[in-house]
């Protein structure tokens, strides 16, 4: 059963646009060829983003096919499909990749497990706070909310596994 994500190069130096094409294309066996804009929140670099469909999976794929160039940053969603959760993957050069299962609201979703060993480690107010805000990717969020607001009204590039 396909499923279907999109991903979000938030900001790129314009030197590596081609390589993260060819990334992408690797990863979904089809030829890509993005719509690149200017990112004003970055002078110099360059911003895109592509809806794809492939099967459960190809979003952690193109996450790790992504991250081999540190200084770009980007989301990867990829949406819940038949018994398969979703997930949601991002990228902050300095921060690393963040990895998260999400619900079909777009929802970061943590586990039974992951909350009671989070509650057990946490051993004041504060840890516990910090301990949920890292689980669920705050820091990332917060680094990326300035590069997702200047991409609005961007054009979507729409692509799709084969094979």
């Amino acid at each position: 059963m396909p499923t279907r994500g999109v991903v979000y190069v938030h900001s790129t130096p314009l030197a590596v646009c081609s390589h993260v094409e060819w990334a992408i294309a690797r990863v979904l066996a089809a030829p890509v060829n993005l719509q690149w804009t200017a990112q004003p929140v970055d002078p110099g670099a360059r911003r895109a983003e592509c809806g794809w469909t492939g099967r459960p999976g190809t979003g952690a794929e193109l996450a790790a096919a992504l991250r081999q160039w540190p200084m770009i940053r980007f989301e990867v969603t990829e949406e819940p499909s038949a018994g398969v959760d979703g997930e949601r993957f991002m990228y902050v050069p300095g921060r690393g990749l963040f990895r998260a299962t999400v619900g079909a609201a777009g929802d970061i979703q943590l586990g039974e497990d992951r909350l009671r060993g989070i509650m057990a480690a946490a051993r004041a107010p504060e840890a516990l706070a910090h301990a949920l805000d890292k689980a669920l990717g705050t820091a990332w969020d917060a680094e990326l909310e300035p590069y997702r607001y200047a991409g609005d009204g961007a054009p979507v590039t729409l692509l799709t596994r084969v094979g």
